[in-house]
């Protein structure tokens, strides 16, 4: 057994210098509006120009009127819908002029595979990657929206058994961060031990699992910080010594030597690129 490298310092993107809030779903938009009024400040707070982009939904005028009517109430100087809903349309470029003074997007739950299925490899996401890696927009993505941020995206799969293969369905996503997986509803669906198979299949990656309103939130460099009322698990498998991934079916159970397991809640800070918590 080949013993797995510790490759992610090589592979580190070009770094973010403004926000991406990665949202495990189910953020309040009732009470302290927490997280959301986060993004609101990082996009720019009254001066802010937001895009709402609600293609993972089914329902995208329900649910993109539903944060229209949270942003306009806290004071956005202007609000835009992007509401794409076929792959032609979403290469329209008068998409992209929207996004030319827009200082903050914000991508809806839903579907994952459909909002990647209409949104990757267009204009409108490589605009965004550019601006948001230039230090000129923010990015929230919440649910399906959190699902999408890594090149590796899990695409959908069960709970409730040991980590196996069987058990996740990768897909490739949009690479806003192409070292994290991230999965969502984290503990409120049971999804550990899928998060440990999926990154199982890609130990050069790093897991992070967002529990439902908790945000991981990227300032401009690989320090993550918590905020919200749950946790985010970090599941990194860079010092993994063994695992028997390569040699077994598909519904056999995982076997992973010297994974390391983070748990972190509000104010909590890690550090992708070295592997650590970052002191508080």
């Amino acid at each position: 057994m080949q013993q797995l490298e510790s490759s992610l310092e090589q592979r580190m993107p070009p770094l973010t210098k403004s926000a991406v809030l990665v949202i495990g779903g189910a953020e309040d938009k009732v009470h302290g509006r927490e997280i959301l009024y986060t993004f609101f400040e990082r996009a720019g707070g009254r001066d802010a120009n937001i895009a709402i982009i609600p293609c993972a939904s089914r329902e995208p005028s329900i649910i993109s009127e539903r944060y229209r009517r949270i942003f306009d109430e806290m004071g956005a100087k202007a609000i835009e819908v992007m509401d794409i809903r076929d792959r032609q349309q979403g290469e329209d470029p008068v998409w992209e002029k929207h996004l030319e003074n827009c200082t903050g997007v914000f991508m809806t739950g839903g579907d994952q595979v459909r909002l990647c299925g209409l949104l990757a490899d267009t204009p409108v996401i490589e605009h965004i990657r550019r601006k948001v890696q230039i230090g000129e927009m923010t990015l929230a993505g919440t649910s399906a929206g959190a699902a999408v941020m890594g090149r590796h995206m899990i695409a959908g799969g069960g709970s409730g058994e040991s980590p196996n293969r069987s058990l996740v369905d990768m897909a490739t996503g949009l690479a806003i961060l192409p070292s994290i997986v991230v999965d969502q509803h984290f503990h409120n669906r049971n999804r550990m031990a899928r998060l440990v198979s999926a990154i199982a299949m890609q130990p050069d990656q790093i897991g992070l699992g967002i529990d439902e309103d908790t945000c991981a939130l990227f300032e401009g460099d690989s320090v993550f910080g918590v905020i919200g009322k749950g946790t985010v698990t970090v599941v990194d498998p860079t010092e993994v010594t063994y695992t028997n991934e390569p040699d077994i079916d598909a519904t056999e159970p995982l076997s992973l030597h010297n994974l390391r397991v983070h748990v972190l809640t509000h104010g909590d800070r890690y550090d992708l690129q070295h592997h650590h918590i970052v002191s508080h």
